[in-house]
């Protein structure tokens, strides 16, 4: 399956929509997609993942690295993340303590000023 990805602003925050599949293959478009974000200035990201239907570890280090990068600059990164079957892949690798995960785009975006380690 292919990744799609689009961008939109609400509020402070840059919205990242993802979709299909986030693998060995599709996640260096991810990566440079965030970077891009981060380098334009972007420093409130919100990545929805209510489209991906499979997420690998390398797509997990594609965030790990996007959130490394925005705390460089003073920056959030919230996971949009409703489904349980990636839940459960941020649960095992315990990187649901590091994410701030949030049902909706809306409630991550609400978040402003919100202590990025706290989950919603």
């Amino acid at each position: 399956m292919e990744l799609s990805l689009s961008t939109h602003t609400v509020g402070e925050h840059t919205v990242l929509e993802v979709g299909g599949e986030v693998d060995v293959y599709t996640a260096p478009r991810l990566r440079e997609r965030l970077i891009e974000l981060v380098e334009g200035g972007a420093r409130h990201v919100v990545v929805d993942l209510s489209r991906v239907e499979f997420l690998d570890s390398t797509g997990l280090g594609v965030l790990v690295g996007a959130l490394k990068r925005l705390r460089a600059v003073n920056g959030t990164l919230g996971l949009v993340c409703a489904h349980e079957r990636l839940l459960k892949i941020f649960r095992i690798t315990a990187l649901d303590r590091v994410f701030a995960l949030y049902d909706t785009v809306e409630a991550a975006t609400a978040a402003t000023g919100a202590d990025p380690d706290q989950t919603a």
